[in-house]
C-alpha cells in the first residue's frame, strides 16, 4: 500500500535534533510557506462546497463538520466563533469532535478508530438537508468516514477535507477537498502544515457563506453579538459608518432593536419600524442584503 504524504519522512529535516532553534523556525517557516499554494490549487472544490453550504443554510438547514484529534478541533473552533463574529445561532454551524468535548482538552485517541460512533454522531445532530463536512488529514478516519456514510443515508449533503492524494473520504463525499501538503517537519504531526491547510480552507467555508447568506455589508459585520464592550463600541462603530449618524444616535437606535445592529441600522437607513423590520428580517431568514434590497424597492 502506497505511503501516505501525512506520513512520510520529510528529507529537509532529517536532522532536526541537531539543529539550533533559529534553523527549525526557519525550516518550519519555509514549510508553512508552501501551504497557500496547495489551497489556492483546491479553490475551484472549495467553491463548490460554499455553494452547497449557502444552498443549505437559505433553506433553513444547517452545516455541521466532523472530525478527530487535530482536525476535530479545529472544526470546533472553526464553528464556535460563528456565532459571536456573524450573530448566527450555534446550531446554524455546529462542530463535532470524536469523544465529545472532553476530546478537545484531552487525546482521546481510540474514539477515532470507530465509525459507528461517527455513525450515532450524526443520527444526533444531522438531518436531511444538512450539510456534513468530515475533516481528516489522513483522508482514512473511520470516525469520520462512519459519518459521512450515515450522512449520506440521512439525505445530506457531504463535503471532505483531507491532506492526502485520492483519499477514501474523496471517494464518498460529494465534494471532494483535498490539500497534498506533504510530509511534515515532526514526522506524522498533522498539526503543523496539515492542520495549517485545514484551518486556511475552515476559515473560507464559514466566512463566505456567512457573507453570501446576508450576515456581512461591504465588509462590516453587521450582525455581530455584542457580548463585551470592546464589540457593543464595534456595534455603534458600524451603526455610524453605515448611517452616517453620529454616536448618541447610533447607540439609541441600538438599544431600540435590543441590541440588534442590523435591525437599528435598517431603521435608521429607512425610518422603518422595530416590528416591522424585524418581520422583513425573519422573512428573508436573517439575510441582511435581501432585506436591504427589498426596503430600496419599496
Amino acid at each position: 500500500m502506497k505511503k501516505m504524504l501525512t506520513e512520510m519522512r520529510n528529507t529537509e529535516s532529517n536532522n532536526l535534533h541537531q539543529n539550533s532553534i533559529q534553523e527549525i523556525i526557519h525550516l518550519i517557516n519555509e514549510q508553512d510557506k508552501k501551504v497557500p499554494y496547495v489551497v489556492e490549487k483546491a479553490l475551484p472544490q472549495i467553491e463548490k462546497a460554499i455553494e452547497v453550504m449557502v444552498k443549505a443554510i437559505e433553506a433553513g438547514s444547517h452545516v455541521v463538520y466532523f472530525g478527530a484529534g487535530t482536525s476535530g478541533r479545529l472544526g470546533v473552533l472553526d464553528a464556535s466563533e460563528c456565532p459571536p463574529t456573524f450573530g448566527v445561532s450555534p446550531e446554524l454551524i455546529k462542530g463535532v469532535i470524536a469523544g465529545g468535548d472532553k476530546a478537545l482538552r484531552e487525546a482521546i485517541e481510540n474514539a477515532e478508530d470507530s465509525p459507528e460512533l461517527g455513525m450515532q454522531d450524526v443520527q444526533k445532530y444531522v438531518k436531511s438537508g444538512d450539510v456534513v463536512i468530515g475533516i481528516a488529514s489522513s483522508g482514512r478516519t473511520p470516525y469520520v468516514l462512519g459519518a459521512i456514510r450515515e450522512a449520506k443515508q440521512l439525505g445530506a449533503k457531504t463535503v471532505g477535507i483531507s491532506c492526502n492524494e485520492n483519499t477514501e473520504l474523496s471517494k464518498v463525499v460529494d465534494v471532494p477537498i483535498e490539500l497534498p501538503v506533504g510530509a511534515e517537519v515532526v514526522t506524522g504531526s498533522t498539526r503543523l502544515k496539515a492542520g495549517t491547510a485545514q484551518k486556511m480552507v475552515l476559515n473560507m467555508l464559514s466566512t463566505v457563506t456567512m457573507i453570501k447568506t446576508g450576515k456581512v455589508y461591504e465588509n462590516l459585520m453587521i450582525n455581530l453579538q455584542a457580548t463585551n464592550e470592546k464589540l457593543r463600541k464595534r456595534a455603534v462603530s458600524i451603526i455610524t459608518e453605515l448611517t452616517g449618524v453620529d454616536i448618541e444616535t447610533a447607540q439609541k437606535a441600538n438599544e431600540k432593536a435590543n441590541g440588534d445592529t442590523q435591525i437599528a441600522i435598517l431603521i435608521l437607513m429607512f425610518g422603518t419600524e422595530v416590528e416591522e423590520t424585524r418581520a422583513i428580517m425573519e422573512k428573508h431568514r436573517g439575510n441582511f442584503v435581501k432585506a436591504l434590497n427589498e426596503l430600496n424597492k419599496a
